[in-house]
C-alpha cells in the first residue's frame, strides 16, 4: 500500500499491543469517535513512524495513544506570543524574532481516556490550556531555508499547551512553567503533509466545557511555519523526531473576564480542521 497519511499510535483490541496505524476511514474525527465509543479501524503499520509501510491487516483501535511516542521525541520547541490576536488581547507588542522556550519528553501525554493531570504546584486557580498545531520533523536537517522548510515537514497534529500562569509569571523563562509532566498531550492523528500541503490554512478551535474559548486560523501566525523552522535551524541541528508547538490564537483563559481556570474534571478539546480533535478531562493530582 501507499505511505501513510493519518497515522495513529494505538493499543489493539485484538492482541492488546502497541501498534501503528494508518486510519481506514480518514474522513472521521478519530478523536471525537474514540470519546464517543465508536469503532476505529486502522492498517497495520510496519516499522516506526518515520519508516513506516502501510500493511493490509486491519486492527480495531482499544485505546487511542499520543501519534508520537517518548522515544521517537528528542525535543519539544514551543513557540510563544505567535498570533497576532493573540498578541492583541494581551497588549503586547509583536516579537521580532520567534519567541522560543521548551519542554521536556517527560510531558507528553496521550489523548482521551488519558487526563491531563495537573500536579499539586499548579493547583492554584492559575492553570490554562493553550490549543496548538503541532508539527512533526522528518528528517534531520541545519540551516535549512524557508522554500526548503516544509519538506522536512513529517506531519501535523493537535497540541495543548497546558500552562501553570502563577508559576509563569514569576520568571521570563517558561520551560518549567510549561513544562510540568503531561502539558504537552499530543493527537489524535498525526497527519501527512500529502493530506496537509500547506499548514497555514487550518481553522483551530479549543473547547472548554463544550463552550469554544478559542476560535482562530493558523493563517494569522506572525512567524509561519516555514520561519519558524529556517530560524530554529540557524546554526542548530533540529533531529528527526523534533516537535514544533507554533503558538496559540487568542482565547486563552487567563485573559477571558472572568478567567477560566483547568478545574478537576473538565473536559477541555482542541480542534483543528483537517487532524480531528484531540479530548482530555482534567484531572488534578493528589500525590
Amino acid at each position: 500500500m501507499a505511505r501513510w497519511t493519518h497515522l495513529i499510535r494505538f493499543i489493539a483490541k485484538e492482541d492488546h499491543l502497541v501498534h501503528l496505524g494508518q486510519l481506514v476511514d480518514t474522513t472521521r474525527d478519530v478523536g471525537k469517535d474514540t470519546f464517543e465509543g465508536l469503532e476505529v479501524k486502522a492498517y497495520l503499520i510496519n516499522g516506526t513512524i518515520f519508516h513506516g509501510t502501510v500493511t493490509d491487516v486491519i486492527y480495531t483501535v482499544e485505546r487511542l495513544l499520543s501519534p508520537v511516542s517518548a522515544e521517537d521525541c528528542n525535543y519539544i520547541r514551543c513557540l510563544g506570543l505567535n498570533y497576532h490576536d493573540h498578541a492583541k488581547e494581551g497588549g503586547f507588542a509583536l516579537p521580532q524574532v520567534p519567541i522560543l522556550f521548551t519542554k521536556p519528553r517527560a510531558a507528553l501525554a496521550d489523548p482521551y481516556p488519558a487526563t491531563i493531570n495537573i500536579p499539586k504546584c499548579a493547583q492554584d486557580g492559575t492553570s490554562d490550556y493553550e490549543g496548538e498545531l503541532c508539527a512533526v520533523i522528518g528528517k534531520t536537517g541545519r540551516d535549512i531555508s524557508e522554500e526548503d522548510a516544509l519538506d522536512y515537514v513529517l506531519g501535523y497534529t493537535a497540541s495543548n499547551d497546558v500552562s501553570a500562569r502563577q508559576l509563569q509569571l514569576l520568571t521570563a523563562q517558561w520551560s518549567f512553567s510549561k513544562g510540568l509532566d503531561g502539558s504537552c498531550p499530543l493527537g489524535p492523528v498525526l497527519v501527512s503533509p500529502e493530506a496537509i500541503p500547506d499548514p497555514q490554512t487550518l481553522s483551530i478551535k479549543t473547547l472548554y466545557n463544550d463552550k469554544v474559548v478559542q476560535d482562530g486560523h493558523t493563517k494569522d501566525m506572525i512567524f509561519d511555519l516555514r520561519k519558524q523552522i529556517s530560524y530554529l535551524s540557524q546554526g542548530t541541528t533540529l533531529e528527526a523526531g523534533t516537535i514544533f508547538l507554533t503558538g496559540t490564537p487568542a482565547g486563552i483563559g487567563y485573559f477571558k473576564d472572568p478567567r477560566v481556570v483547568l478545574q478537576d474534571g473538565d473536559d477541555i478539546r482542541v480542534k483543528i480542521e483537517k487532524i480531528g480533535t484531540l479530548v482530555n478531562n482534567v484531572r488534578y493530582d493528589t500525590r
